[in-house]
């Protein structure tokens, strides 16, 4: 089946609330949405990542002036050759960043698309089955507008804990370590003896000497409790800190939802830079690299827990034996807002701390497209 039509959207989904991680504001999501299609098939796969709070237009323009040339006409069940057509096309202007972004939204829609023209839902059709998978309520971001930091942290808690979660993560790193300290107390206080809470830093920490002292506070401020586990606490280039930190805390060290491809996994696999690998579906090349990567990981006895899109991961991690766990955000939060664009019949439904997945065939959800329409800010579709 020759591919016949590629379509690319750039999609801007403002935030209601000023909001802030460790080192970045954000008003804004920008979304690549990429469609593609397939002759002797009504069936059309989609996949989608995330651009940052700029960038959307620059993913699209990637699609429609690097990747469509590769894609048009070529077998669209050839899904792991075109994979390493495209990155080998790309290897002057790709390799890593948007580039590799876009190429994951393309490889999410191929196997989409195959998994529809079966009529299977995408985790049955990698060898998984349709299953709950364990989820934990993510956020804790700084919003001046509600209030003394922890206080805040302590309200949403007891909200992730109304909705059924008993697995949580918030931000760290936007304040002094006395005043994020502070918040991790909050938080533990707020769980009442139950279950798990990890932190993310999304690389506030200089190096590793402020890193450790870092996490000794928060590791105190937790107490009995523990944590789950220390997220990105430096650079992710910084391999040999992110081992140190490993190998000197109690805390598991875990990173990886900026590394791309199996080759940055391998160094973080080889240089024991992690405890928990984050691979991101939409980050890291697509489906074809997170099979690969989560195979290697599980050779080497690492368990993984993905970082963001919960309506991609929730399949994929139903047929991927060593996930942990996949992050859920509350779309009432609006801080991971892509689900305005899912149709309100197909968004991630969850219950008891688990995502439930369906027998739809493919990501097991479909666009909201008035929505869509209304937040694209750049479209391409090949002639």
């Amino acid at each position: 089946m020759k591919i016949k039509m590629i379509e690319a959207r750039a999609v801007s989904v403002p935030v209601a609330k000023p909001t802030r991680i460790a080192k970045r504001l954000l008003d804004k999501r920008d979304y690549l949405v990429v469609e593609i299609a397939a002759d002797g098939s009504e069936a059309k796969g989609f996949g989608y990542i995330y651009a940052g709070t700029r960038g959307g237009a620059v993913a699209a323009q990637v699609v429609a002036d690097l990747l469509t040339p590769v894609l048009a006409g070529a077998d669209a069940d050839d899904i792991w050759g075109l994979w390493d057509r495209l990155y080998q096309e790309t290897l002057l202007t790709g390799r890593q960043g948007i580039v590799l972004r876009a190429i994951s939204a393309v490889d999410m829609a191929l196997w989409d698309l195959a998994a529809k023209r079966r009529n299977m839902p995408l985790a049955v059709m990698l060898g998984g089955t349709v299953r709950p998978v364990p989820a934990y309520a993510s956020g804790g971001y700084y919003r001046p507008d509600d209030g003394p930091w922890a206080e805040a942290v302590h309200r949403e808690i007891r909200l992730n804990i109304a909705h059924g979660f008993s697995d949580h993560k918030i931000k760290v790193g936007g304040l002094s370590i006395k005043e994020d300290a502070d918040r991790v107390r909050a938080a533990i206080d707020a769980m009442d003896g139950q279950g798990r809470l990890a932190l993310d830093a999304n690389n506030a920490y200089r190096d590793y000497n402020e890193a450790l002292l870092a996490a000794r506070a928060f590791e105190k401020a937790a107490g009995d409790a523990g944590l789950w586990w220390f997220e990105e606490p430096l650079s992710p280039d910084d391999y040999a800190g992110h081992a140190e930190l490993a190998r000197r805390l109690e805390t598991p060290v875990a990173t990886g939802e900026i590394h791309q491809t199996r080759h940055e996994f391998r160094r973080l696999i080889e240089s024991r830079s992690a405890d928990i690998l984050q691979p991101d579906v939409g980050v890291l090349g697509g489906v074809s690299e997170w099979i690969r990567v989560t195979r290697a990981a599980e050779s080497f006895g690492i368990s993984v827990a993905p970082h963001w899109h919960a309506n991609a991961h929730a399949q994929l991690a139903a047929a991927t034996p060593n996930c942990i766990a996949v992050e859920h955000f509350l779309l009432e939060k609006d801080i991971y807002n892509f689900e305005h664009l899912v149709s309100p019949e197909t968004r991630q439904v969850y219950k008891d701390g688990q995502l439930i997945l369906t027998d739809r065939a493919g990501w097991g959800f479909q666009f909201d497209r008035a929505a869509l329409d209304k937040f694209t800010v750049e479209h391409f579709m090949s002639s």
